[in-house]
């Protein structure tokens, strides 16, 4: 059976990029406290800012490129999302929202997420509470009590931040552990240890 896969998305706009900063630092504390459970996992980076052009396409014609499909399978399909976002007058960045808005409804129901956010100043903090958390709880995800915002002066300093990152990282995980895998093995997955072959169906091999 395969590893299960962790989906990183992170929506900055910069290159390079606090919100990937930030994602990358919940993600090996996750990948962390995993290890702590005996168990292993493999992160799968969704960076969404060379799929905006994609992305605002589909919203028109509903017809995702390669590389957008490719996107949306990895969250989908994933067994944990970390979603990182910076903010704009108090709210999610509109590249994050647009992605997560071509997502069919259902698709993310019962995934284990951690959030976090990037700003300039403390004072966008409350994005968590006020955006974040209303639209994974309408998406039907499973979103840890701790959610990470990170502040321009909260790098380098005795902010707490790794300190919260370490907790999200760790409650992540462990909702990792305490829940079944979501994807069932496909037994017409040629690559799938369950495949079984016509051959096989009809009791000749």
């Amino acid at each position: 059976m395969s590893e299960p896969r962790i989906a990183v998305v992170s929506a900055g706009l910069g290159d390079p990029s606090s919100t990937k900063l930030l994602a990358d630092r919940l993600r090996d504390a996750t990948l962390s406290a995993l290890t702590g459970h005996g168990q292993t996992a493999e992160a799968v980076d969704v960076v969404l800012r060379p799929l905006a052009q994609d992305i605002a396409a589909h919203m028109l014609t509903h017809n995702p490129s390669e590389a957008l499909a490719a996107a949306i399978r990895e969250v989908v399909d994933a067994e944990a999302i970390i979603a990182v976002t910076p903010t704009f007058n108090m709210s999610y960045s509109g590249l994050f929202k647009s992605f997560f808005d071509v997502i069919e409804e259902g698709q993310l129901a019962s995934i284990p997420t951690a959030l976090g956010a990037t700003g300039g100043s403390a004072r966008h903090s409350m994005v968590m509470d006020t955006a974040m958390r209303p639209m994974f709880a309408y998406l039907k995800a499973q979103v840890v009590p701790t959610g990470v915002f990170a502040a321009s002066e909260d790098w380098g300093t005795a902010s707490g931040l790794e300190r919260r990152i370490a907790r999200a990282g760790q409650e992540l995980a462990d909702l990792m552990v305490a829940m079944p895998r979501r994807r069932e093995a496909d037994p017409f997955d040629v690559e799938s240890d369950a495949f079984v072959s016509f051959e096989q169906m009809l009791g000749h091999a």
